[in-house]
């Protein structure tokens, strides 16, 4: 008996560990979150941080090797805001993970630190593992404060709270936690062909190709969040869909959920404010993507991106 794609589990046991930025194995010891979070952990030997000049991530690197820790008394010179330090968590170890936003600008580091963003630090693969995602959980948590200084409210200071996780207006006392934005990206495949939908949008590299994308809305579910931006985008009516894997995307504090969509049309009527280009593509087009071997010079995202997860387990599942 052969299962279809619908009716079986994933290639992998659970691919969301196969994507970047989503090896994070730190305690973020949730429910015991108080007051005294960050001193706690910043009186413990071992202790290290992430530092942050704005958006940027600071490293620390001697011409040959970078490294993104800090022990506390190593950013003395560079202005932490301990006010708005961020604790993250625990290693195994016991040794605390913390972020704290620096006032020195970029353009005015010494020599021996070099800035740096989260899509770098994957696309030039100068970290992988667990310390990506821990620079990852840091950049999205440093990034809300940052945006969340006053009220939403009336306008008055905001005060962070139990290690950064929860801000609070000094004046009407208005409370507010870490967002996450949720984003639906999916493959959608024709299994009466045997083809894959893929689009590129006006932005991409010259000959990218990738799942369509979109924002969840307030008061949509994933799978309907999925149907409309498929319909709106390609014209392609879908009917089941099968969530796959999800990915932590900070830039800033996206959650990228992957899923499967059955196509139930295969006319293309492209919107052309959001694609320059869309179309139907078959495994073997999709793999000499995914390998960078394609005669047309078309590629796929690289390798991390949950897009790239979500065409290579198709390919795999086919298998």
């Amino acid at each position: 008996m052969t299962l279809k794609l619908f009716e079986t589990s994933a290639p992998h046991p659970e691919p969301s560990s196969l994507t970047a930025f989503a090896e994070n194995a730190l305690d973020r010891d949730s429910e015991h979150r108080d007051e005294t979070s960050v001193a706690k952990a910043l009186s413990i030997d071992g202790a290290h941080l992430f530092a942050f000049a704005g958006e940027k991530l600071l490293l620390k690197h001697d011409g040959q090797i970078l490294d993104p820790l800090f022990a506390k008394y190593e950013l003395a010179g560079l202005e932490p805001d301990w006010d708005n330090a961020v604790l993250l968590g625990y290693r195994k170890s016991g040794e605390p993970r913390l972020a704290v936003p620096v006032g020195v600008s970029v353009d005015d580091l010494a020599s021996q630190y070099k800035a740096t963003d989260m899509r770098a630090l994957w696309r030039e693969h100068l970290f992988e593992g667990e310390i990506l995602g821990e620079a990852a959980q840091a950049a999205s948590l440093i990034r809300w404060n940052s945006d969340n200084l006053f009220c939403g409210r009336c306008g008055s200071p905001s005060e962070s709270h139990i290690g950064g996780y929860k801000r609070i207006c000094t004046v009407c006392q208005h409370m507010i936690f870490p967002r996450t934005d949720p984003v639906v990206i999916m493959l959608v495949v024709d299994e009466a062909r045997g083809l894959c939908l893929l689009g590129r949008s006006h932005h991409f590299a010259p000959g990218m190709y990738s799942c369509l994308a979109g924002f969840v809305e307030p008061g949509e579910t994933i799978e309907n969040a999925v149907r409309r931006e498929t319909l709106e985008e390609s014209a392609i009516v879908t009917g089941r869909i099968r969530y796959h894997a999800s990915q932590p995307w900070p830039m800033p504090h996206s959650l990228m959920i992957g899923c499967y969509a059955e196509a139930k049309s295969t006319d293309i009527r492209i919107d052309d404010a959001e694609l320059e280009d869309c179309r139907w593509f078959t495994p073997e087009e999709t793999l000499a993507m995914l390998d960078r071997t394609d005669a047309s010079g078309n590629t796929s995202p690289p390798k991390g991106a949950i897009a790239h997860r979500l065409m290579r387990d198709w390919i795999e599942w086919q298998r």
